[in-house]
């Protein structure tokens, strides 16, 4: 329903994941019934969970041990790992400034030249130690280093940028990338982002996107939002992505799978996600409180080290487990931010949805007081819910 600002401007509402719930159904089943693979680019994992091509969140090592264990991690190809032969220094200084000189040091640490040379070995190194190797660019990184990341043997490819669509306006002297040639002429899969509604959704699968992320701003240490006003909340923002998909699917049969990209921190998150039409999630902060992170209990945004408008801050996280703790248990936390595949076979198991496409289809109610109804005391005092 249209709702009036004023006489000039009609706005639509939108949700957040914050403000629904998802309601049982007639059946439940034990949650070890309950099937979460999902399948991206022709590679099928038992997670649903993406780990973000964040500097803090994903170096080669860690995207072997999400691998290893069910999942996926993407190496950010702007970030320190290809521009610093060893990136360890570098994370040390960034997570030891002082919060009023991050935003200059950050800018000045980014200026080193990406090297396609890194780029190379980092994918082989993921590669040799049998990790799937999945990198992110913005579109100006995919059109100079696409053709490295094709021969250096990468399985999937994410292009993303605050806001990415196939009608972009470039100056005379910059020649825009195009999408639909890029996806045609990679030989690998490509993921392609960020969007928030229907038709530029639809318009990134008919480009011939491997798969679609969701999500402007809503992350941890995102300030996009703030400084440029511009998103969607996540619920609606999926929902509508999600009726793209189901449309293409049905014109075509293609099924282009929907990545809720941002702003999730718990397991019930990521189940609200997916009821509201998400194949899979994309995270950073819950993976950058994993003791195998590069980011030192640190977690940053990826436009941050901007030399003309910064977006996003450094947020201390801390550290509160392994990586196969956040993502298999068993949980350490009561707060809902462990064995976040334990709480979707769970949630799953007490909808009754046996597989995630069941999942899709659970029903949703607007539930703003989800999250404080009857918590008085855990929030007093700082407990599970109310931290």
């Amino acid at each position: 329903m249209d709702i009036q600002i004023g006489r000039g401007k009609v706005a639509r509402r939108a949700y957040g994941i914050d403000e629904i719930a998802l309601v049982p159904g007639p059946r439940t089943l034990d949650p070890a019934l309950a099937d979460t693979r999902w399948t991206i680019g022709g590679i099928e994992r038992e997670i649903p969970i993406i780990a973000s091509a964040m500097d803090g969140v994903v170096d080669v090592k860690m995207a072997v041990r999400l691998s290893q264990l069910g999942a996926l991690g993407v190496v950010n190809l702007e970030g320190v790992q290809t521009r610093y032969e060893d990136p360890n220094p570098i994370l040390d200084r960034i997570a030891a400034v002082g919060k009023d000189e991050f935003v200059t040091l950050m800018q000045e640490l980014y200026q080193e030249p990406i090297k396609p040379e890194l780029i190379e070995r980092r994918i082989q190194e993921i590669k040799a130690q049998g990790g799937i190797a999945a990198v992110s660019g913005t579109p100006i990184a995919a059109s100079k280093f696409g053709e490295t990341v094709a021969k250096a043997g990468a399985d999937l490819f994410f292009i993303q940028a605050t806001v990415v669509s196939t009608a972009h306006l470039s100056p005379e002297s910059v020649t825009p990338l195009d999408l639909a040639q890029f996806c045609q002429e990679m030989p690998i899969p490509v993921a392609l982002g960020n969007c928030v509604t229907y038709e530029v959704a639809l318009n990134l699968m008919k480009a011939g996107a491997a798969a679609v992320m969701v999500g402007i701003g809503p992350g941890a240490a995102c300030t996009s939002r703030g400084v440029l006003g511009v998103g969607v909340p996540q619920a609606t923002a999926i929902a509508d992505c999600a009726a793209a998909r189901d449309d293409y699917h049905r014109e075509t049969g293609n099924y282009v799978p929907i990545i809720a990209d941002g702003g999730l921190i718990t397991g019930g998150d990521i189940c609200k996600c997916i009821a509201c039409g998400a194949d899979g999630v994309m995270i950073g902060s819950p993976f950058a409180r994993a003791q195998e992170a590069p980011g030192r209990g640190y977690h940053w945004g990826m436009a941050t080290p901007s030399p003309v408008l910064p977006r996003g801050t450094r947020i201390r996280v801390s550290t509160t487990g392994t990586v196969e703790q956040i993502l298999r248990g068993p949980a350490q936390l009561d707060d809902g931010t462990h064995n976040l595949l334990g709480a979707l076979k769970t949630s799953m198991g007490t909808l009754g949805a046996k597989n995630i496409k069941e999942m899709q289809q659970v029903e949703v109610v607007i539930a703003p007081s989800l999250l404080t109804e009857g918590k008085v005391y855990q929030k007093a005092q700082q407990l599970g819910m109310g931290k």
